[in-house]
């Protein structure tokens, strides 16, 4: 919604609109003719929607509808993709026995060495 103005004028005659904050102290000072020439470049939401042709609106609407989709099953998605996350964190996982120095896995073939020349 616009801010509402009150209209004044200075003591050179020049007129003014005084923009004010809630509790009615001045917060902004705009000549009429510069805010009055602003407000007239901008259209409202209401013309720019009248402006629009019916099958624009109906592509415009219908876009808005899959952005909602696809944000929905994304949404979805990432839940899943949480809840398995969270799912596999929360098992332990199981433990292997430490190795010994003598078991067989550790008695291995000593690795050829180069003969020496």
């Amino acid at each position: 919604m616009p801010t509402r103005r009150t209209t004044m004028r200075s003591r050179t005659g020049t007129k003014l609109y005084a923009v004010r904050d809630a509790s009615g102290q001045f917060k902004d000072i705009q000549t009429y003719k510069r805010a009055h020439a602003a407000d007239l470049r901008h259209k409202s939401k209401a013309e720019v929607e009248a402006a629009r042709g019916p099958m624009e609106k109906k592509v415009r609407k219908a876009a808005g509808n899959a952005v909602k989709s696809v944000k929905r099953s994304v949404k979805g998605a990432v839940a899943a993709v949480e809840r398995v996350a969270k799912r596999a964190s929360g098992r332990r996982q199981r433990r292997r026995p430490a190795r010994r120095p003598g078991s067989p896995l550790e008695r291995r073939r000593p690795s050829p060495r180069p003969k020496s020349p």
